[in-house]
């Protein structure tokens, strides 16, 4: 007997195990209802691409599930850890440990160019893949209103760039669903990013109140470490 290729249970039919994964939906950033269907995207385990003041990010939930999806969708190794997304100092300080210096450097450059790998506060467990191992956590206040939002529902997320590990950026939503198509499930569209130099990556070694520079970037180290000592 033949079977008819309109049977739900073909390989070939829609909803059958070969067919592929929807497109992300592509929303406007700043509707308050593409945020609230990100937010819960994200409570979900699904992935999704935001806007940042440089180029588009790609966020997930904080936990081990959501983290793997994530890496898988980049073809990165998790050595490299994921540097969280919060809306603010309150809340790096609910993951990771802030002296006075690394306090002042918040409250002086963020929102903006600047990410602090910080050691993670004591009694919090952050997934490994998170962290890569170091038991330190990178966190950014990105200058931009769309992904501050989502942490503030959220509390603070992982983000990292939303294009293939060793990919040129994507600085727009078309990019984003080139590069990472189906393995998003929404794409918060703000336009073209202006791309640009990436923030300036301090570290604080745990109790210690001077920071060290592992990457230049936006912000000239020399004005993070006036900031660290006033």
């Amino acid at each position: 007997m033949n079977r008819d290729p309109r049977d739900g249970d073909d390989p070939g039919a829609p909803g059958g195990p070969d067919v592929p994964a929807p497109p992300p939906r592509v929303l406007p950033a700043r509707d308050p209802e593409a945020i609230r269907a990100a937010v819960a995207a994200l409570r979900a385990g699904e992935l999704v691409a935001v806007p940042t003041e440089t180029v588009y990010g790609v966020a997930c939930g904080l936990d081990a599930g959501a983290i793997e999806r994530l890496l898988d969708a980049k073809r990165r190794p998790p050595s490299k850890g994921i540097t969280l997304l919060v809306d603010d100092v309150a809340q790096a300080a609910s993951v990771a440990e802030l002296l006075p210096a690394a306090h002042r450097l918040g409250q002086r450059f963020w929102p903006g160019p600047l990410t602090m790998v910080l050691p993670v506060r004591r009694g919090v467990t952050l997934p490994e893949s998170l962290t890569g191992a170091t038991g330190a956590v990178g966190c950014r206040v990105p200058d931009h209103p769309v992904p501050r939002a989502l942490a503030r529902a959220l509390g603070p997320i992982p983000l990292t760039s939303a294009n293939l590990s060793g990919a040129p950026d994507a600085t727009d939503a078309a990019e984003v669903v080139r590069q990472l198509g189906a393995s998003v499930a929404i794409v918060l569209d703000d336009g073209r990013s202006p791309g640009g130099v990436p923030s300036t990556v301090v570290r604080f070694e745990r109790g210690a109140e001077r920071p060290e520079l592992l990457r230049a970037g936006a912000l000239p180290f020399e004005a993070i470490l006036e900031a660290a000592r006033a």
